[in-house]
């Protein structure tokens, strides 16, 4: 449990209300996923305005859960917000990526989803 997230914020949040802290789980795993397939088309396919929309949309959770991706998903959000044509922004994008996958595998094992 908690090896490619953690809970301490969540349960901060929650004020350890575990109907809480299961409904975050829930909106983690049915959310972000989906986020992060709209984040790599987005990326692949040089959209910047979909790249950043994406990317700031998952920030919160990705920061709440503590994925230890945030600063990577920062450089996909600015390469996507400042147009930053030429750069590349593909390692980060793999980091965040790998981080969400393993986090949701964990997740639904970890609460039973």
């Amino acid at each position: 449990m908690e090896q490619y997230y953690k809970l301490s914020r969540v349960k901060e949040l929650a004020d350890n209300d575990m109907d809480f802290i299961q409904a975050l789980a829930e909106a983690f795993i049915e959310e972000v996923p989906e986020d992060a397939e709209r984040l790599k088309k987005a990326v692949a396919t040089l959209d910047y305005k979909e790249t950043y929309q994406a990317a700031h949309k998952m920030k919160p959770t990705i920061d709440l859960f503590e994925l230890g991706v945030l600063q990577d998903l920062l450089v996909v959000q600015d390469w996507g917000k400042f147009e930053k044509v030429g750069e590349d922004c593909s390692s980060q994008l793999e980091l965040v990526l790998t981080a969400v996958e393993k986090a949701t595998t964990e997740i639904k094992e970890d609460f039973n989803l």
